[in-house]
């Protein structure tokens, strides 16, 4: 049968023309309308049309008018809701709260079509107007909003957005496995209150009996709102039942007889059922409403990228992955991904060149250790983390290969790695010639990685390697391009003000630019995104996964220093680092050595003074005494210049 590649109706006039009294769900995103598998609502959209469902998609709703909503009617089933590939607070904020100008994923990349938390404010704005139809919420800011969290913007611990949005039930994680069976349900008859069961959803609950004696209860509400002690042991019980195998249903106590309960995690998707998600028929173009815009800067990014995997074993404590995809890896297979390759040479914008091939991590294309299969992920160590586990199995065999049949395909001129590799993973392959191959095939001049930081103290609470390993993966990559006889260079991606980093530590840091010999352009300053270890860390001050207090740099200024510190070249950062170093006990560092970050700086009023100082001594202009310049000292200048004259 052939499929229909048209997009998805936006509008009763559209669902009419395909024959349609009513859509069976309506799609509520807060991204421009992009029909491409790096967006989360086509994924799911097309996923529910290939079981047979009528999906309509309302794109950008405007919040403040309630007609916004009823473009496509009521659906039979449900409202499903999600702010967007990225959370919106994000998407609206940078780290020092600043509004951004620019959403990537609105058309002509503008200010952002989308309001602030916007699964809530879409759910309300669906309640005013159904009071009865199920709202299902899914996505990456819902996702991490589950349960009670810390709401950096605010700075106030939230409760679970199943409460404030008044939606009936929560998807969380990548949401195929989930979604099909609650449209199963609904299609069959069961109202929403009674869709309990499935994996990879939230639901709200006022008799735990229901919920069964198999379960693990939090600290509640009144506990985590009070105590950052009692948050900080809530989070990591949450963190420690990510995975798919091992988790538990949790439960989360609010008042009298109301609670909060999340299943397991969604089992990961078979390769074969990966393929079929990325196999569904998308357009791969933002809908044709935003040509006259200039599109959707988002999709000109990935375009021509193909995702190979999902999960990361890597557990960076900054990163909100294991929160929402989970450790255990998911992979396509090679087919799969050199179809979707093929169908880049057909493209007219296509010019020879794939820009990715990866996904959280790129080089991770199988499980950590073979255990994982059927006992689950470690709940108790991590894989890589402070060492590799014994029972790491560090192979890039697979991935080879991969790359090697795309770069065979006719028409491919270059396959570049974009979507990062973990230095500490290819140093404990010693089967591959991995690094070789990188360096030959894969780097465009410049390879990025992210060591994050230089201090150990730090990096163990990012949950990164020391800094020993990345200098010898640094010297190995020096060492391989210099064998290709290529010039290529390693980009270090940089944090600062993680928890943990003092001003010393953010020093040590700027020395260790200072030894590279560059300014990075870039530099990350820690973002508290809910969901990490490491924003648990900086509202509580402890690390939850010790209860042992941590250094937490909140105040803007020390924010300023410690990134000032990193670009301590730029000339507008100087009263800010000299700030830093004398606060640091670092003097040291301020002199014309060839060690010092910065040299000594006179006051500005310090030539003024020194020149009044000269006048009054009797340099007046008036006085008649000013001696003539000699005309040898021009003739030394060169031309009969002065010194003034050539500056």
């Amino acid at each position: 049968m052939d499929r229909d590649h048209s997009f998805l109706p936006i509008n009763e006039k559209e669902m009419r023309e395909r024959g349609w009294s009513q859509a069976d769900f309506v799609y509520i995103s807060g991204d421009a309308y992009v029909d491409h598998p790096s967006f989360g609502m086509a994924i799911i959209t097309r996923l529910l049309e290939d079981h047979g469902y009528k999906v309509a998609v309302i794109s950008q709703p405007d919040w403040k008018d309630d007609a916004s909503i009823r473009v496509c009617g009521e659906p039979r089933l449900a409202f499903i809701v999600s702010a967007g590939n990225m959370d919106s607070m994000v998407n609206h904020y940078t780290s020092s709260k600043k509004r951004r100008h620019q959403d990537a994923y609105s058309p002509g990349g503008g200010f952002s079509g989308r309001p602030d938390r916007a699964a809530i404010v879409y759910s309300n704005l669906i309640r005013r107007t159904y009071k009865q139809t199920p709202i299902l919420l899914g996505g990456i800011e819902v996702s991490l909003r589950r349960l009670a969290h810390y709401d950096y913007w605010s700075g106030k611990v939230k409760r679970s957005i199943l409460l404030d949005s008044g939606a009936d039930l929560l998807m969380y994680g990548m949401g195929e496995h989930s979604v099909l069976e609650i449209a199963e349900a609904l299609s069959s008859g069961i109202p929403v209150k009674e869709i309990t069961y499935v994996r990879g959803t939230v639901y709200r609950c006022r008799d735990l009996a229901a919920v069964g004696e198999d379960y693990l209860l939090l600290p509640s509400w009144d506990q985590i709102s009070s105590s950052k002690k009692a948050y900080a042991r809530s989070y990591y019980l949450q963190y420690i039942n990510t995975d798919s195998i091992t988790g538990a249903t949790l439960v989360e106590p609010y008042k009298e007889k109301e609670y909060i309960v999340q299943n397991p995690p969604s089992l990961p998707l078979t390769t074969e059922e990966m393929d079929h998600v990325y196999g569904l028929p998308y357009t791969r173009r933002w809908h044709p409403g935003y040509d006259s815009l200039g599109g959707v800067p988002a999709l000109k990014e990935v375009k021509f990228s193909l995702v190979s995997n999902r999960g990361c074993f890597g557990g960076c404590s900054f990163c909100a992955l294991t929160f929402h995809q989970g450790r255990r890896i998911q992979v396509r297979s090679h087919e799969s991904i050199l179809e979707e390759a093929r169908g880049f040479l057909k493209d007219p914008d296509f010019k020879g060149y794939i820009h990715d091939v990866g996904g959280p991590t790129a080089d991770f294309r199988h499980p950590s250790c073979g255990k994982q299969l059927d006992r689950g992920v470690c709940a108790d160590r991590q894989c890589l983390f402070p060492t590799p586990c014994p029972n790491l199995k560090a192979d890039h065999t697979d991935y080879l290969l991969l790359l090697k049949k795309l770069r065979a395909l006719p028409g491919v001129k270059k396959v570049f790695i974009r979507s990062g590799i973990r230095f500490d993973y290819v140093l404990e392959d010693r089967g591959s010639d991995f690094l070789d191959e990188l360096c030959r095939y894969h780097v465009s001049g410049q390879l990025k990685v992210a060591p994050e930081h230089v201090s150990d103290p730090v990096l163990a609470l990012m949950g990164k390697p020391s800094r020993s390993v990345y200098d010898r993966f640094r010297k190995a990559y020096q060492k391989t391009n210099e064998k290709l006889g290529m010039k290529q260079y390693l980009v270090p991606y940089l944090m600062s003000s993680h928890p943990g980093s003092d001003l010393k530590e953010a020093v040590k840091l700027a020395e260790y630019v200072r030894d590279l010999g560059y300014m990075p352009e870039q530099v990350q300053d820690f973002y508290p995104t809910p969901g990490t270890i490491s924003t648990c860390m900086f509202y509580t001050g402890l690390d939850p996964r010790t209860l042992k207090p941590v250094y937490v740099p909140s105040s803007t200024k020390e924010k300023q220093m410690q990134r000032a510190l990193i670009q301590y070249r730029n000339p507008d950062n100087y009263e800010l680092v000299k700030k830093a170093l004398l606060l640091a006990g670092r003097e040291d560092l301020i002199g014309f050595g060839d060690r010092c970050l910065i040299p000594p700086r006179k006051r500005k009023d310090q030539g003024k003074n020194r020149k009044e100082a000269a006048l009054s001594s009797g340099g007046r202009k008036d006085s008649g005494t000013r001696k003539k310049r000699s005309p040898i000292r021009n003739i030394h200048k060169g031309k009969g210049e002065s010194r003034r004259s050539r500056k």
